[in-house]
């Protein structure tokens, strides 16, 4: 009797050591689990929106990491939010028309990039800004929309011009990069990098055009 009792015990002794020694296994694997930084990123901007739930910028980054992860669900809740808490924040609202193409949302996507535009329609500075948003996106069409919707209310703006024609030489359009540098160098001829493009286009700058009080403004700012 005592035998069985000694063997009974040996058996549920080595049990208990096996089931702890799975437990801790499952508990290392689980710790060893690497966190990606995507994810350390999330949990970061996570916190500052906890802190401040207005707080847009915190949104836009928590949708961008969304968007670079193709979470588009999830980016488009972030990019709703940080245009909530900040109706002007241009990057936000090109950031969303760039997700709802992403998820399908033709439609919708649409709908939206018309209304930001025609919302700027009567602010140069303001349409460059969505431009630049859009181009930042890699909307392309939709920036140049809104670079010559602010260059139709700033024609003599150097920065505008210098930006369709830097536009139009990623497209490798020599011509009418040409066209646009060449009157944002004459609006401001302290453009070295402009200048040199130029040269590079074979065109000779010469004459000076005085720019507007309203148009200098925007290029300052």
């Amino acid at each position: 009797m005592a035998g069985k009792i000694k063997i009974i015990f040996t058996i549920f002794l080595l049990s208990a050591v096996f089931i702890s020694g799975c437990g801790r296994s499952a508990s290392q694997e689980q710790k060893e689990i690497p966190v990606t930084r995507s994810e350390q990123e999330r949990s970061r901007l996570q916190s500052r929106i906890d802190q401040r739930f207005e707080n847009p910028q915190a949104h836009y980054q928590l949708g961008k990491n969304y968007q670079r992860d193709g979470l588009w669900s999830q980016a488009q809740y972030s990019f709703e939010r940080a245009i909530t808490f900040d109706p002007a924040n241009r990057d936000a609202q090109a950031a969303l028309v760039a997700v709802l193409l992403a998820s399908g949302d033709t439609r919708t996507a649409d709908a939206r990039s018309d209304t930001y535009i025609s919302n700027v329609s009567g602010s140069a500075e303001e349409s460059f800004k969505l431009g630049m948003g859009f181009q930042k996106e890699r909307l392309d069409e939709l920036a140049l929309t809104c670079y010559q919707q602010a260059l139709r209310l700033a024609p003599n703006s150097a920065k505008i011009n210098r930006q369709i024609g830097y536009y139009y030489l990623s497209k490798q359009d020599g011509a009418r990069a040409g066209e646009y540098l060449y009157r944002s160098y004459q609006l401001n001829r302290n453009q070295p990098d402009v200048a040199g493009e130029l040269g590079r286009l074979g065109i000779d700058v010469t004459g000076a055009i005085t720019s507007s009080s309203e148009t200098k403004r925007i290029d300052k700012n």
